[in-house]
């Protein structure tokens, strides 16, 4: 084998040898664009995810925002009513006093000495008569009491003022109930928004490292194909030294065999001169080289 068969089998064998890595590069850079594929499929998910609870959180947010309006709305009503209120007491206090001083009782004394009584027949212990004369001074005093707040009831002025007292302290209630719920509900709707914030920060940071990956992913990617190139121009440019390597071979091959016969042609055509006897191989020969 020559020289040039030996470089030609060289270059075929290097080229196999680049044609496998080539290979390899491809699979290795289709398999991470498959995977940069997949991982930004999951960012995707994750930013649809992401997208959904910014609306929750914006919907909790303005929900929140109006029962916590609501409740302050309802706040300043009930201040109001409680002043009113306030008023009404004062006013009302005023006419029991009024009304209690042209009858000459002091209620709240009476009431006093009702508590103080009946506080001494709790804590002492007493002989039967003491304590006879005791419960009916108990008694005296609850009907004396009672009499005082039935003439206040009957009071045109002391009713409508009492009645007035009655329905502001249940609008206050109800109004305090109100903003109970009303908070509740507040704090319902900020605890589910904080929440979905937590979960908003998770997935936005798990998102970020999915896009970090996914561009590092690409940059070896591109790193990878950058080398297939390059082993595929390496295999190319192989081809072509091959190809022209062998096109060079065939020529120096067809040249030495025709200069062959054309020496074997001119021997003869010397023997032909000589008058040396020729075969019909060697007329042919001659005939073919164009020398007879």
């Amino acid at each position: 084998m020559d020289d040039s068969e030996q470089s030609i089998e060289e270059m075929i064998t290097q080229k196999d040898v680049f044609q496998i890595k080539a290979n390899k590069l491809k699979k290795t850079r289709d398999d991470l664009h498959d995977k940069s594929k997949r991982m930004a499929d999951e960012r995707d998910e994750l930013t649809a995810r992401i997208r959904e609870l910014r609306n929750k959180i914006s919907t909790h947010r303005k929900t929140r925002d109006e029962f916590n309006e609501r409740v302050k709305h309802a706040k300043e009503e009930r201040n109001t009513l409680i002043t009113t209120h306030s008023e009404v007491k004062k006013t009302l206090r005023s006419l029991e006093r009024e009304k209690l001083m042209n009858t000459g009782v002091n209620l709240n004394l009476l009431k006093q000495n009702l508590r103080k009584l009946e506080n001494e027949q709790m804590t002492q212990i007493l002989s039967p008569q003491k304590e006879k004369k005791l419960i009916e001074a108990i008694a005296g005093l609850h009907n004396q009491i009672k009499k005082q707040e039935e003439m206040l009831r009957t009071d045109p002025k002391l009713k409508e003022a009492i009645e007035e007292e009655k329905i502001l302290r249940k609008k206050i209630e109800k109004l305090h109930e109100s903003m109970a719920k009303l908070a509740k509900r507040a704090q319902e709707e900020h605890e589910s928004m904080i929440e979905h914030v937590k979960t908003l920060d998770n997935l936005g940071k798990k998102a970020n490292e999915l896009q970090e990956t996914i561009v590092m992913t690409k940059i070896e990617a591109d790193k990878v194909h950058k080398d297939f190139i390059e082993h595929v121009n390496n295999i190319h440019e192989l081809e072509r030294i091959i190809s022209e390597s062998e096109k060079k071979k065939y020529k120096e091959k067809k040249l030495a065999d025709v200069t062959s016969a054309q020496k074997e042609a001119n021997d003869i055509f010397e023997k032909f001169k000589r008058g040396e006897k020729l075969s019909t191989e060697d007329l042919m020969i001659l005939q073919k080289a164009g020398l007879i």
